[in-house]
């Protein structure tokens, strides 16, 4: 290097702070998101150890904020609506809040099931433990806390260089296998890690910033928002398979993997425009090696990004305006599909088809499982609650299925239609049928090898 070309003390030191910057932000993340800790002889990780904490430790106050939330919410989209008629247009104010009629009637309805919840007041059939509580207390308060909380430690991984640092390693495998950007795999690994809220809220943001474009964003948001290790092993408790919990977790993480491959080549997702939102950019083509482009790429993002303190804060408004968002139509969905799946035959008539299908494939007690293969699409806990009784070779059969369809209307569903990603509702419902259609046999086949 000669020594007009050797960086001057100025750029040194934003090297330096840049580096710095990069290494305490990324290794606090993964730390937050990935670390696991034991405690009270069970393993977790911080992440869920602080929204436990919170939600235990002032569970009162965390009842009435996602009450008033869900109140709010409603209360803005009714007045966003207002002022759309008299003036036309999008509010400026309320703009977030402006949506469709059908979710302004979805939304309305949530704060009315909520305060219904909280007050314990309203018809039986939703103050049943198993339908208006189960969707308050185990969905609308999780989002509550992890939305906002999760937002900005994701912040300290998207802002600081983080992403480009493990979006350049994961390129390589990312873009040919699943047509996405190396940036997916953060999404993925906030997802299975974390909650898909967290993932979806990651991708919501790339979305935005025009770091992927239409159709990355819809794949990424349908393929790779998985439901968290926690819930894989309330399942597997609900079922009794402990003992083949690293099994199911395989399973589930080998069938993603080649579903999301074949998806994102078939309609709907292969339709979908390679627009981006904005001045957006392709992902550039990393130099070699790999890691001293990944560091570089890095380094640049944490120079170029704003403070901490004013990243997480703008982070963490953004959480609860998302929040705000998604907790009244995630109550409104989730109760509804709950009580159609608890109260009406549906599922019964839509799973008879099936009968014959998982007979074929030697699953025990059909009868249950084929049922049990469709309600997940209402609430991906009912499965696990139809299948208690049943055989183990089909309780593993309907563990491994429910974890692998990914859409409910109980919380994905709602979620991915409230986002600005452009995911329509029966994008939504063709993509849980073709998961399930491919899955089947393919369960079916790791059940008989297990058992």
């Amino acid at each position: 290097m000669t020594p007009s070309s050797r960086p001057t003390p100025p750029a040194r030191a934003q090297t330096r702070r840049g580096g710095a910057r990069f290494a305490a932000a990324t290794l606090t993340g993964l730390v937050f998101f990935l670390l696991p800790i034991r405690v009270g002889g069970e393993w977790t990780i911080p992440f869920d150890l602080l929204v436990n904490l919170i939600k235990e430790g002032a569970p009162t106050a965390v009842r009435l904020y996602a009450a008033a939330a869900t109140v709010a919410a409603a209360l803005l989209t009714l007045a966003a609506a207002a002022v759309r008629r008299r003036d036309g247009g999008r509010p400026a104010l309320l703009g977030h809040f402006a949506t469709g009629p059908v979710f302004t009637v979805l939304r309305t309805a949530g704060a009315v099931l909520a305060v219904m919840v909280v007050a314990g007041v309203g018809p039986a059939a939703v103050l049943d433990e198993g339908v208006g509580p189960l969707i308050f207390e185990s969905v609308v308060l999780s989002v509550a806390v992890i939305v906002p909380i999760g937002a900005v430690f994701v912040s300290l991984l998207v802002s600081y260089g983080g992403l480009e640092f493990i979006g350049t390693l994961a390129r390589p495998v990312m873009r040919p296998v699943f047509k996405v950007p190396g940036r997916g795999a953060l999404d993925a690994l906030a997802s299975f890690v974390g909650s898909y809220s967290i993932g979806l809220y990651v991708t919501n943001r790339m979305y935005l910033e025009g770091r992927y474009t239409t159709r990355e964003a819809a794949t990424i948001a349908t393929c790779f928002s998985s439901v968290s290790l926690g819930f894989f092993a309330v399942v597997a408790a609900t079922l009794d398979l402990m003992p083949y919990f690293p099994v199911i977790v395989g399973s589930v993480l080998l069938l993603s993997v080649l579903l999301s491959a074949l998806l994102v080549r078939i309609p709907p997702l292969s339709r979908l425009p390679d627009d981006y939102l904005g001045e957006g950019a392709p992902e550039p083509e990393p130099e070699r090696p790999l890691l001293r482009a990944a560091l570089r790429s890095a380094l640049e993002r944490a120079r170029n990004a704003e403070g901490v303190g004013r990243e997480c804060a703008r982070s963490f408004a953004e959480g609860v305006r998302l929040a705000l968002v998604i907790l009244p139509s995630i109550m409104a969905v989730g109760t509804a599909a709950i009580l159609i799946a608890q109260h009406t035959p549906l599922f019964d008539w839509l799973g008879r088809p099936l009968e014959p299908v998982i007979a074929l494939l030697g699953v025990p007690d059909p009868e249950v499982v084929a049922p049990a293969s469709l309600v997940g699409i209402s609430e991906m806990f009912l499965p696990a609650l139809l299948g208690a009784g049943a055989a183990v070779e089909a309780k593993f059969f309907i563990a491994v299925l429910s974890l692998t369809q990914l859409l409910f209307f109980s919380a994905t569903i709602p979620l991915l239609l409230e986002l600005d990603v452009p995911v329509r509702l029966r994008d939504c419902i063709a993509l849980f049928l073709l998961r399930t259609a491919v899955s089947i046999p393919l369960v079916a086949l790791i059940t008989h090898i297990v058992f």
